[in-house]
């Protein structure tokens, strides 16, 4: 193990499914990138978010804040994840090695009260200087709330874009494998490889 690896740190958030059935929140691209960063050496987790098919800000808010976040820390969110992520820093002012959105999501459906809690907050622009890189994946083949959610992120934070092809959002039968070995350069990068 390198040096350089021995204090990074990674966690990652799961996205939110259509409803309580579904439990595919758990896999996708998650357990394959959490073995393969393990393997570099950077201690990784991928905690379980409480009713993700229903969000509560205030309920993922504490679950996640079991988990230590510090300097050294990459923060993954991929859909409703990637806006808890935002606000969540938004709010605590917490400085972070690295923000990796991917395929995030802002955009409550209209009839939806929980969603419309979860989703409705200004982006902290400050998040900026808070981040050493911010890095936000999407597809060319993204849905349409998808590539506006996106926007709001990018306009705010103004962190890198990667756009893959035919990634949809991102999930194993959008990408047709389990594998993201992009997501894996991207958390593994420095600022001597750019």
């Amino acid at each position: 193990m390198s040096m350089e690896t021995d204090d990074k740190n990674c966690i990652i958030i799961h996205g939110c499914p259509d409803d309580k059935s579904d439990k595919s929140y758990a896999k996708h691209w998650i357990p394959w990138t959490k073995k393969a960063l393990e393997k570099k050496g950077i201690k990784t987790k991928a905690p379980h978010m409480p009713e993700p098919w229903a969000p509560v800000y205030e309920k993922f808010k504490k679950a996640f804040e079991e988990i230590e976040v510090n300097e050294n820390t990459t923060l993954i969110g991929t859909s409703c994840s990637a806006s808890f992520l935002v606000r969540w820093l938004g709010e605590t002012k917490i400085k972070i090695d690295k923000l990796i959105l991917v395929a995030p999501w802002k955009i409550p459906l209209a009839d939806n009260e929980v969603e419309k809690v979860f989703y409705d907050y200004e982006v902290d622009e400050s998040i900026a200087y808070r981040a050493n890189e911010i890095i936000l994946f999407t597809s060319n083949n993204e849905v349409e709330e998808g590539k506006e959610s996106l926007k709001i992120f990018q306009d705010a934070l103004e962190g890198e874009v990667i756009e893959l092809k035919k990634h949809g959002r991102y999930t194993e039968e959008d990408m047709g494998t389990v594998e993201f070995p992009e997501l894996i350069e991207a958390v593994l990068r420095t600022d001597e490889d750019e």
